[in-house]
């Protein structure tokens, strides 16, 4: 398992090629992100689907797609920001984006994470070939023992909750997100759309329902007052920096989501967790997830997530020098159009009715879950939804309904 060599130098007229199309990735994946809901997984096999019928190279397309999925894990903060700001009075148990936003400074947590994706990018590039070899050599032993460690990681994540009734919480919660996806994942009804299975309202329903439906009776976005960022430029780059090298393990092991390693990074960055800190190292994760996994299709022939199963499906060649320079500049873009548009978001929502926003949302949620999944998908959705609620109700971390995913790879192993 070699990591590819990289031989940089680029023709001028294969430059100006490949910036084409990685701003038509660019712009697709600026809208995919801009709509709630869609998961990066799905756009990219939606992606991929349509991928064969587009006129070019199947490296050109590749790029595209890859831009496309880069942007993506920038936009998508956007709405995730936006909407679903719940009441006041239950900000303790919001996200921390959120929080943010009921404080004024919807504008700052936009801009920490756009930062936190943009050195995300611009670190993990240099460390991925030492972070991949090092993978590689212990991948047989890590994937030999995979069960145990994701059970440890489980555990860990209990474990940090604050007190015994947020622990309990977060078992239940982990149980019955992990009984639904071992129950629904496998499943593959007809739908009008191919992309992506159960992922679609299973997510949907975990992490973008209860949200929505608290904010029902919520205030809507409050005017935002300030963009300044309040946190030092050493503990940005470091909380960026960790959440980089972060995403090579979201990368490698299935099943660790951008969340999870966020959660568990953050302990090692002085201050603690922070809800600064949280986006920028969520985010951060969630980028560098795209470059490590790029490299864990180039070393171990395994694509570990949507954007890299729906590139390697159109057998696009891996010209790494080429494909990293698409991801450079694919942040570059997102991170202005987080900027630009970011604001712009926060204000005209903000002059909504809010609870018919979150209405329509939620609306959109369950036909995409049709869409994706058929009828079969909306009653996944809704009990999906139902147990999203378990934790924030009892007010533990929303990471332990991961479980929908770790627990059937647990039983998987063992």
């Amino acid at each position: 398992m070699d990591v590819p060599a990289l031989e940089f130098g680029f023709e001028p007229h294969l430059t100006g090629t490949v910036v084409l199309w990685v701003a038509a990735g660019a712009t697709l994946g600026s809208i995919s992100g801009l709509v709630p809901g869609i998961h990066a997984n799905n756009f990219a096999l939606l992606l991929a689907g349509f991928a064969p019928s587009i006129p070019g190279p199947p490296l050109y397309v590749g790029c595209a797609m890859l831009a496309a999925g880069v942007v993506h894990t920038f936009m998508n903060a956007v709405p995730a920001m936006a909407l679903g700001v719940p009441d006041a009075e239950m900000a303790v148990t919001s996200l921390p984006g959120h929080r943010m936003v009921l404080e004024g400074r919807g504008g700052e947590a936009m801009r920490l994470s756009a930062i936190g994706s943009l050195l995300a990018v611009l670190v993990a590039i240099p460390f991925a070939i030492p972070i991949t070899m090092a993978v590689t050599a212990v991948y047989p032993q890590l994937q030999a023992s995979l069960s145990y460690l994701l059970i440890a990681v489980v555990l860990g994540l209990i474990a940090i909750e604050y007190t015994w009734q947020r622990r309990v919480a977060g078992v239940l919660s982990f149980l019955l997100a992990g009984l639904l996806g071992w129950a629904t994942l496998d499943l593959s009804p007809e739908a009008p759309l191919e992309a992506g299975g159960m992922l679609a309202p299973l997510f949907a329903g975990l992490f973008g329902a209860p949200v929505l439906i608290d904010a029902v009776r919520g205030g809507g976005v409050p005017p935002q007052t300030e963009s300044g960022i309040r946190l030092s430029r050493p503990l940005l780059v470091w909380t960026a920096l960790a959440g980089a090298v972060a995403g090579a393990v979201v990368g490698y092991l299935p099943g660790i989501s951008a969340a999870i390693a966020a959660v568990a990074v953050l302990f090692l960055v002085p201050g603690g967790i922070t809800d600064r800190g949280y986006i920028v190292a969520t985010s951060g994760v969630d980028t560098a997830n795209m470059i490590f996994a790029l490299f864990a299709l180039a070393a171990i022939g395994q694509p570990r997530s949507g954007v890299m199963v729906a590139f390697d499906s159109i057998g696009a060649p891996l010209e790494l020098p080429i494909l990293l320079g698409t991801v450079v500049l694919a942040g570059c873009l997102g991170f202005v159009l987080v900027i630009l548009v970011g604001d712009v978001y926060l204000e005209i929502v903000g002059q909504l009715t809010y609870w018919k926003i979150s209405a329509v949302v939620l609306s959109v949620l369950v036909v995409l879950s049709y869409l994706f999944t058929g009828l079969p998908g909306v009653g996944v959705f809704a009990v999906a939804a139902l147990v999203g609620m378990v934790p924030l109700r009892l007010r533990a971390r929303r990471v332990h309904l991961m479980g929908v995913l770790l627990y059937p790879l647990i039983l998987t192993g063992l």
